[in-house]
């Protein structure tokens, strides 16, 4: 079995990284169904809990597939996976985003469907994935907690909300984890957010550690993206700021060398060193895939290496935004 991590003082124990199943119903191109659900169920075999999907990925196919692959694995391992959902992105029927709906009948609507897709009768962390702006956090948080209090969720958790609406979300009820983009190229938390989080006893789910593949070691200058991949819009991967970025991978690949190990295991592993209060997602949609990132549970990073690496790979040292700039406005953490 891997090591777990609790989320927060509230939560529950997890292992020490989650799969992120987002890759495989949307938004990296079009995905294998058979070996995404091979995928879970590997997952499962080697003892990851936690299973991060959102209502929207797929607009319900993620959910579903997850629910699937439930289904399909053998009675134990089903036992102990734990769902992670966010809820409240407004789609359309050609796949956009219109924004977020974090009223209270709203949350419970969206709460019904998941809960129904998933084939279970409780979600064990909901979380609405960007603050809507029209609706106090106080009162989207308030609809969680009477979900908690009617046994259809167990732990209410965030995502992307900067520091001050963390206090504001964790006086109306507690709250087990903060879900937020944090690898070696994308370290804006550390500032205010994650001492805050500290502070309050709250876990962080780290997306992200290898930056949309990016940082993964994969990634090359000349990959052609299909057309309906997210990563064809996103700043960190146009043009001269690719270059750029994996120019620093070029350098975190020597460190990764000379450790015996890869470069995703390198910035998996130093995303687990930054403290137990943080779970990494990794989104594998492979076993091949899976296999590696576990892997990075038996790296051991000392003081030397850590150096290295944040030599390789400074904070700050990115090229181009997380999101582009539509998306950048959504985002509490940014402001």
């Amino acid at each position: 079995m891997l090591p777990t991590r609790s989320l927060g003082t509230t939560g529950p124990a997890v292992s020490a990284l989650g799969l992120g199943c987002m890759g495989m119903s949307a938004l990296y191109g079009e995905a294998d169904r058979a070996e995404s659900i091979a995928t879970i169920h590997a997952a499962l075999e080697a003892g990851v809990t936690l299973l991060d999907t959102g209502d929207f990925y797929g607009m319900g196919h993620n959910e579903l597939l997850i629910a699937e692959a439930l289904r399909t694995a053998p009675a134990d391992r089903r036992e102990q996976a734990l769902t992670s959902v966010k809820f409240g992105a407004l789609r359309t029927v050609e796949g956009g985003f219109t924004g977020y709906d974090g009223r209270p009948a709203a949350v419970k609507n969206f709460a019904a469907y998941s809960l129904q897709r998933l084939g279970t009768d409780h979600i064990d962390v909901y979380r609405i994935a960007r603050v809507d702006p029209d609706v106090p956090i106080e009162e989207t948080v308030g609809a969680i907690a009477e979900l908690v209090e009617a046994g259809h969720v167990r732990h209410i958790g965030l995502s992307e909300v900067g520091a001050d609406t963390l206090r504001r979300a964790a006086a109306v009820a507690p709250i087990a984890d903060l879900q937020i983009e944090y690898s070696l190229i994308s370290r804006g938390i550390e500032e205010k957010i994650l001492p805050t989080a500290r502070e309050l006893g709250i876990g962080v789910t780290a997306y992200g550690v290898l930056s949309r593949g990016l940082i993964s070691g994969h990634f090359t200058r000349d990959r052609a993206l299909a057309a309906d991949d997210f990563r064809g819009m996103s700043p960190r991967f146009q043009g001269e700021n690719l270059h750029r970025n994996l120019d620093l991978v070029d350098r975190l690949r020597a460190v990764a060398e000379a450790k015996g190990v890869s470069v995703a295991q390198t910035a998996i592993a130093w995303a687990l060193a930054q403290g137990d209060d943080i779970v990494p997602l990794v989104g594998a949609r492979t076993r091949t895939r899976l296999a590696e990132a576990l892997g990075a549970l038996d790296v051991t990073l000392d003081a030397a290496d850590l150096a290295a690496i944040e030599d390789a790979v400074p904070a700050g040292a990115a090229a181009g935004e997380r999101y582009p700039a539509a998306q950048m406005a959504h985002l509490d953490s940014e402001h």
